[in-house]
């Protein structure tokens, strides 16, 4: 059975996007490489002709990779309702504000699909341990993640859609 991936509305424009360029532009700019290398002469020991045919390789199989996202991939609507949704529940889409018991520091971050993650700027997936431990939970709730360096408490202090 594929993977399944999960991406917003917006990440699977850019997917549908790349693909697009790489199909109708990049691949054309390779050939056009590989055609002028093939001009250069003997094969065996021209470099220009080796770098283009790896860029074809790399071309390829970015091609198939995105192929393969796109086709086992699950959209989600990350629309918010007209109500306050504030305190709901943790879902794909959700900007949480977390309180690390420990080092009593806030953090913020949205919950987004694995294609999606960001940990750096504040984006961490779904399928990510602290991810995992948080969905499902509401406002309020203490939870542990078990980290590398051992479990990790976190109190839940807010929920935005």
């Amino acid at each position: 059975m594929a993977k399944e991936y999960k991406l917003s509305p917006q990440r699977h424009q850019e997917l549908l996007e790349e693909l697009n360029y790489l199909t109708t532009v990049r691949e054309k700019q390779v050939a056009d490489m590989i055609k002028e290398a093939r001009s250069f002469g003997d094969l065996s020991e021209n470099s220009e002709y080796d770098e283009a045919k790896n860029e074809q390789g790399k071309l390829y199989s970015r091609k198939a990779e995105l192929q393969e996202i796109l086709e086992n991939c699950v959209v989600i609507d990350e629309e918010e309702d007209d109500e306050d949704t504030t305190g709901d529940y943790i879902r794909l889409g959700s900007t949480v504000t977390v309180l690390d018991v420990e080092f009593d520091e806030e953090q913020t971050y949205k919950i987004v699909g694995s294609q999606e993650a960001d940990p750096m700027n504040g984006q961490i997936s779904e399928d990510s341990p602290f991810g995992r431990t948080l969905m499902g939970h509401n406002a309020g709730e203490d939870i542990v993640v078990d980290a590398p360096g051992g479990p990790v408490e976190y109190k839940i202090l807010k929920v935005e859609r």
